[in-house]
């Protein structure tokens, strides 16, 4: 199976993504992360709602200490002052109630929380700083000195709030407590706050839950393809049995192994709602709710149909009413449903041109053999109706295995009784559809009577269209269908052969594929420029404003730009891919272009320390409108997780502003780097 299949799977910092993800559940929390290795602690990272909270915005926030000193005032406590410092120095885990300024100087009561990020190296390199707005629960300030509590009950009530606050942060990250004799232990994990319940800073491999499946491991891949060699059997047996009217009282074997292959298709759909997929963006999808939900809207109602135990039903049919039992019998026709199992996957079977064409020859002999089974029953029903000179009844004549009827006195109906073997009359019956099929007829088996003329009519036509299409245009077929990806595989093939022929290292080549791979999954091996081309100016105006909504909606410098400098600025940003480790800026490196974050999560790099991490929504570069010349990178920009940037060149950003004069002003007025590459 390609990488792309398989979704976007190398390993990745979701350390900025995860905290985001945890405290978006919590609409009163807010943070920041410090860099515990650099001296004073500076701030490299500012929640949203940290900046909502405090009213500064995260360019103010950006390199402030992590003391918080920036929002100290008069009332502040100057003993809390001091443990937070100390804190900080011994590296340990704390939470305070103090009380901060907004930028508006408004007092804030918050409660803080200090705690230590590590590393996989068990390196302390980060440290969380939790706030949460307890104003509300405290006494107004004003009122303190004369109605205040004293302070054996504010500990007290303190206490109770941190215990809940922290309870609700990190109760979803700790083990289920099934006994009573854990519930206290569990409790001291909870408020030591150990290494158990943070997050680390470091690169992991999606993680799946314990009872999920990976769509592309060798368990999964090999279950796909049991599951495809049972789906043929249906195909051929299903009809089979239908028209040769196999009763299940007479062939227990069959009816065991339809039995079994009924188990695992069930088995199969068990397993569905429990297999992670690859979604949209090439993520791979393993939330167990998704993955249901997504089943249940797509195959899961076909899946069911098709594993019904109709066996079972035709098992306990008499013979009583004959209507009831071929209504049971016809029944089994619905497994044929699992062919849709086929097509869900069939680019994974059609990945290669020989593979394909084995597909198409084996669907070819499947619909003849189809016919050959509606084929046998218009011979038998015509031959049950006296019509001796069918091609069946002529059959047992040739054979000198004469058929002969006899009535049966359970249903009152004639019978056919006798001929030639079972296996004699399907091969004939084969034979008779393949040379209709394939327009040769022999003639030695020839339609005589008016319903076996009417199908073989249909069965020719339909016939002429498969074999027109199927062997007339296999070559054309083929190409359309695998030219991307036979352009995906040269393009692998060619990445392999450059990579052995420089002699690259393993560790440099892993990153080579697993970028390829990844950009290719989010590109589907379009190239923009290509199809842009093919469009007038105009439009492709239009189409470049819409690629770049993102960052015209999100960021406030683009709102008082016309739609003609929008339109302008559009087609100069480049959309850029980047792959977990890769270094997008180097030290010493020009600044040429102001790179807008869409997805995804960077971290600046200034002596071998972090001292910015960027995420969605973050702008850094260099002020080109403000520099008359271009300026060096102080620091290395390096992604964490797979990112997708918007970037536009300096020499183009300022040809539009020059242009636009009015826009200009607003532009540097409003537009805030999140990190100044230009500065130490």
């Amino acid at each position: 199976m390609p990488g792309g299949r398989r979704g976007l799977v190398a390993p990745q910092n979701t350390f900025l993504e995860n905290i985001i993800r945890r405290y978006n559940s919590l609409p009163d929390c807010s943070f920041l992360l410090a860099n515990a290795q650099i001296i004073d602690y500076p701030i490299v990272y500012c929640s949203e709602s940290f900046c909502r909270i405090s009213g500064y915005n995260r360019a103010e926030v950006m390199q402030k200490s992590a003391r918080s000193s920036f929002m100290y005032g008069e009332m502040t406590d100057k003993q809390t002052i001091t443990r937070i410092e100390q804190a900080l120095e011994n590296h340990a885990i704390e939470q305070f109630e103090i009380l901060l300024y907004k930028k508006t100087r408004t007092p804030l009561w918050l409660l803080l929380q200090i705690a230590p990020i590590k590393n996989e190296k068990d390196v302390v390199v980060l440290f969380l700083l939790t706030f949460r707005d307890i104003t509300p629960l405290k006494q107004p300030i004003e009122e303190d000195a004369q109605k205040g509590l004293s302070k054996f009950a504010r500990l007290a009530r303190s206490v109770t709030r941190s215990r809940s606050v922290l309870a609700s942060q990190f109760s979803s990250h700790l083990p289920v407590i099934k006994t009573e004799g854990t519930k206290q232990s569990s409790l001291g994990q909870l408020m030591s706050l150990n290494a158990d319940i943070l997050p680390s800073y470091r690169q992991e491999a999606p993680k799946t839950p314990p009872h999920i499946l990976l769509h592309y491991c060798a368990f999964k891949a090999i279950w796909d393809w049991v599951i495809l060699c049972l789906t043929f059997y249906t195909a051929i047996m299903v009809p089979y049995n239908v028209a040769f009217k196999n009763k299940t009282s007479e062939d227990v074997s069959l009816l065991v192994l339809d039995s079994i292959v009924d188990v695992i298709f069930f088995i199969d759909i068990v397993l569905n709602f429990h297999t992670t997929f690859v979604g949209p963006g090439g993520e791979v999808v393993s939330d167990p709710k998704i993955i249901r939900v997504n089943y249940l809207r797509s195959w899961f109602i076909i899946d069911l149909l098709s594993c019904l135990p109709y066996d079972i039903f035709n098992a306990f049919d008499h013979t009583e009413d004959q209507g009831i039992g071929s209504l049971f019998s016809a029944l089994k026709v619905v497994r044929l449903l699992r062919l849709g199992r086929v097509v869900r996957k069939l680019d994974r079977y059609l990945e290669y041109g020989a593979a394909m064409l084995i597909l198409l020859l084996c669907f070819y002999m499947l619909v003849a053999h189809w016919f050959a089974c509606i084929w046998y029953s218009i011979g038998r029903t015509d031959s049950e109706n006296y019509l001796t000179y069918s091609w069946l009844w002529k059959l047992g004549n040739v054979t000198q295995l004469p058929f002969h009827l006899r009535p049966n006195n359970v249903t009152a109906r004639i019978e056919l009784d006798g001929g030639p073997e079972r296996s004699t009359m399907y091969i004939t019956s084969l034979y008779f559809t393949m040379t209709c099929m394939t327009s040769i007829g022999f003639g030695n088996v020839a339609p005589e009577t008016d319903n076996e003329k009417v199908f073989t009519i249909c069965m020719m036509v339909i016939g002429a269209l498969l074999y027109a299409t199927i062997f007339g245009h296999v070559t054309t077929i083929i190409q359309q269908m695998t030219s991307a990806t036979a352009k995906y595989h040269d393009m692998l093939n060619n990445v392999r052969e450059f990579m052995k022929l420089h002699e690259l290292p393993k560790a440099l080549s892993e990153r080579v594929m697993d970028y390829v791979v990844s950009t290719w999954a989010m590109s589907k091996g379009i190239d923009t420029k290509k199809v842009l081309s093919y469009c007038p100016k105009d439009m492709t105006a239009d189409i470049c404003v819409h690629l770049n909504r993102k960052v015209f909606n999100e960021h406030p410098a683009f709102r008082l730009a016309s739609d003609g400098c929008l339109r302008a600025m559009a087609m100069y940003f480049s959309m850029d891919h980047s792959a977990p480790g890769d270094l997008l800026y180097h030290v010493g490196e020009s600044i040429d272009s102001l790179c807008f974050v869409i997805s995804g999560s960077l971290e600046v790099i200034q002596d071998d320390e972090v001292v910015a991490i960027l995420g969605k929504g973050d702008v850094f570069g260099d002020a080109f409108w403000k520099e008359p010349t271009i300026g060096q990178s102080c620091a290395n920009v390096r992604a964490l997780t797979y990112c997708d940037l918007h970037a536009i060149k300096r020499d183009k950003l300022i040809e539009v502003l020059n242009f636009y004069q009015a826009f200009a002003n607003s532009f540097a007025r409003n537009l805030v780097l999140t990190y100044n590459l230009r500065h130490r």
